[in-house]
Formats: C-alpha cells, structure tokens, sequence
C-alpha cells in the first residue's frame, strides 16, 4: 500500500540570498520551542559522514540540535544558515563516542558558540579528555546523560542507548517529536538487543552500513583492520544492516539513511543496493528521497548520505 500521507522535501537554497548582513544579535527573537504532542515537520541535514568527519543536525522550527562534532564548525555553520537555521537556535551537541571523526572539533564550537552545551554521559567525556588533546575548559559546557533516560533538548526528547564499538562509551539516539521517532545507530560492529529495541521503532533512520564483505576482505587493509572492523567492537556490514531492517524495523518507518559508508571497503550502490533488496522483499516500494516525480508515492524513502558534503536538507513531515 503506497504511503500517500508522507511528503518528502529536499530543499535547495539560494546561497545569495544570505549575503546581507545579519541583524544584531539582541535584534533576533528566537523561535519558541516546538510542542512536543505537535504534529510539526522535523528538519535534517547530514553534513558530512564517514571516518573523515561526521556530523547532522536535527531539529523542527523552533531549534535543533548538532549530531557530534566532527566537521569544522566553518563549513557547518554556513551551511545551516543557507538552509535557514541560526546557530544561535542550536541548543547543544550530543555525542555518540569519543573517536576523533565524531568528536575532533566540539571544544571550538562551544568556544566559538558558548551558549551550546555538550550533551553525553560522564564516561564519555572522561575519555574525550583522556583520549584527545584538548582543552579541560570542555568540562564547563558539558551536561551529563545516562543511557535509556530521557531527556529533554531544543523541545525534542532524547534517549540515549548501547551501541557496540570501541570507543569509551558509545550511543546511539532515539529522538521523538510528537508523535515522530528519527533514530541514529552509527559506529557499530553488531545491533545488540538494546539498541535493536529502539532503531526497530525508528519512523527515520540513520544506520550505519560501513563495508561491503567482499571488497574488506580483499582489499588493501592488514589483516589487523580487517579484524577489528569485522569484529563485533567495529563496524556494520552492508548485509547485516540490510537485514536487520528487513527482519526488526516497524511498519511505520518511512526513510532510511544510510551513513558512515567507508571509502575504501563500499560504494554508496552496494550499500543501496543491499538495503533496496531487503526493502523490497518487504514488499516496499523504494524511493530516493529526492521528492522528483515517480518518487513521491513510494512506500519508503532511501538515501546514502555523503562523505565528504552536506545531504539535501529534508523535511519530515
């Protein structure tokens, strides 16, 4: 049955358009915070996603919030504002580990942007500081979580659960707006139980497909890597996340974005490949997510997000 009570959008904005000065900061009224029982559009953009750099902002028209901090602020913040978000109406940064691709920049953002507050569980900022060169000043911006208890950030509620990687501690997120549900399971070497509980409820999900089997296990990486990137403290593999979602994710799933694609071990069409066949062994029809004619009645949307540039900016209604 098609989906016609879902619209997707991909926005493309007219970088001109931003080149006026911008009012004062005591001049801007910020937006009031989404209700969370709304029934409001939530808004995402990946701004970059691989072991180069990864992070996305989630949010709605009253704010939203910074998915780790592993892309210099200097390319995200322009990108936000070309899509209409200021980041004076970003309320903080969660993390979902304490490896560099996701965490290399979050104390200039925070130094450059002091209203933001860095949202993770004390492990993890242990291992930020243990593990990182970087200022101890970062403690005064952080705001303690604890895995499966909500909390409430930018007028969304956030959950935060186990993932299984090697880093301190790893998380993934479940994110609810209204009635909405957008789940990040990135960094992952299997889908335990706990984590499986809260991407099977995802209406939007970013998981992770990291490596195609073939091309890791006769490709250039010593045997070492191959291992720790097979092993269950590593990463996902195309076919595990293809059927994870085919087996586990609910009726109600509308998109799914695939992240933290490996440059050297996939390809973004193995990669949507694998997850178009297990979609459609569900019986689904799969669109691209670009909203064109021909993709808009499609029973769920699927998209790579890119390594190294921003996504479309999409919004979920």
């Amino acid at each position: 049955m098609k989906r016609k009570d879902t619209i997707y959008h991909t926005i493309n904005f007219d970088i001109d358009m931003y080149d006026e000065p911008q009012p004062a900061a005591h001049l801007v009224k910020k937006p009031e915070a989404a209700d969370p029982s709304a029934e409001v559009p939530m808004y995402y953009i990946s701004l970059g996603s691989g072991s180069s750099g990864n992070c996305s902002y989630v949010g709605h028209a009253g704010g939203g919030v910074l998915i780790d901090a592993g892309i210099d602020p200097a390319q995200v913040f322009p990108t936000l504002r070309r899509n209409g978000v200021d980041p004076r109406h970003i309320a903080g940064i969660v993390l979902t580990h304490d490896h560099q691709d996701h965490v290399r920049y979050v104390y200039r953002y925070v130094r450059e942007h002091r209203h933001l507050r860095i949202y993770c569980t004390p492990k993890l900022l242990a291992g930020l500081l243990r593990r990182h060169n970087i200022s101890r000043r970062v403690r005064d911006f952080h705001e303690p979580v604890f895995k499966e208890i909500p909390f409430k950030l930018a007028g969304m509620e956030f959950t935060a659960f186990e993932t299984s990687h090697d880093g301190t501690d790893n998380m993934g997120f479940s994110i609810a707006l209204g009635s909405k549900r957008f789940v990040v399971g990135t960094d992952m070497g299997v889908i335990t139980p706990r984590a499986a509980h809260y991407m099977s409820q995802a209406h939007y999900l970013m998981i992770e497909s990291n490596y195609d089997r073939h091309m890791l296990d006769t490709g250039r990486y010593p045997e070492m890597l191959k291992d720790r990137v097979r092993g269950p403290m590593g990463h996902l593999d195309n076919e595990v996340a293809a059927q994870f979602v085919r087996e586990q994710c609910r009726e109600g799933l509308k998109h799914v974005f695939l992240c933290h694609l490996s440059k050297d071990n996939n390809t973004p069409d193995k990669a949507l490949a694998a997850m178009r066949a297990a979609l459609a062994a569900r019986g689904l029809t799969v669109g691209d997510g670009s909203n064109a004619l021909g993709q808009r009645e499609c029973d769920i949307q699927l998209c790579a997000l890119p390594r190294y540039e921003a996504s479309p900016w999409f919004i979920l209604e």
